[in-house]
């Protein structure tokens, strides 16, 4: 699984969402069994991400460097 995904479509999710920012996506097979993702989104209360529809995101590699600023700036450890 990629740790991290980009926004393509925002859905009318434009509080939550934002459609070319990169986003940590969690691991939830349940979820990836009907298509969903669990992501960390703009709202920082729910600690256990929310489910979206995959068609939204396009996984993506980033460098180490990216990844552990990117991790850093959630304050959330996965």
């Amino acid at each position: 699984m990629t740790e991290f995904v980009l926004c393509i479509n925002d859905g009318g999710y434009h509080a939550s969402l934002i459609v070319g920012k990169v986003y940590r996506r969690l691991a939830d097979a349940e979820a990836e069994s009907l298509n969903l993702v669990r992501i960390l989104d703009e709202d920082a209360s729910e600690p256990e991400g929310y489910l979206y529809p995959a068609s939204f995101f396009v996984p993506i590699e980033l460098p180490e460097q990216a990844k552990e600023a990117l991790l850093g700036s959630t304050g959330r450890d996965g």
